[in-house]
């Protein structure tokens, strides 16, 4: 029998399963931060402040396998919000099975309830895995991102 998936806000109980994946994403990107950091990103996470991040897991059953963070922000370009999808991941050995999509789908989701003008996200060129999700869930446009060195 295949475990159910259901796709639900983080919690407070969340804490290790969270820092579990999200290390893991950090790890796809080689990137490591310090406890701070992780500290901070999951109080905010689970504050259910107006204007802070906000963020969803994935579960096969009862096991945690993948998570979303997102945040609502105003833009120039519209009276509403728009809904930034900032990270997502699934767990290597799910991958394929339709975690990401449904995760994608949830933050859609919650961006419709809190009436988004639009949601984006972004990867980076390599990603390759991912991008074929993406080209098939939304629509890639012709930016280029710069940061300050």
């Amino acid at each position: 029998m295949t475990p159910q998936l259901t796709i639900r806000a983080i919690e407070p109980a969340d804490a290790p399963e969270w820092r579990r994946l999200w290390h893991d994403y950090l790890v796809f990107y080689e990137t490591t931060l310090p406890e701070d950091v992780y500290a901070a990103t999951f109080a905010r996470l689970t504050s259910g402040a107006p204007g802070e991040y906000r963020g969803f897991l994935a579960l096969l059953g009862h096991r945690p396998v993948g998570l979303a963070h997102y945040l609502f922000h105003r833009s120039c370009w519209s009276v509403a919000d728009t809904c930034y999808l900032q990270d997502l991941y699934a767990d290597p050995d799910v991958r394929g099975t339709g975690i990401g999509r449904a995760l994608i789908e949830a933050v859609y989701g919650a961006a419709d309830a809190h009436g988004a003008a639009s949601v984006y996200w972004m990867t980076q060129d390599f990603n390759h895995r991912a991008r074929r999700l993406y080209d098939r869930i939304g629509v890639k446009t012709p930016f280029i991102e710069y940061n300050r060195p």
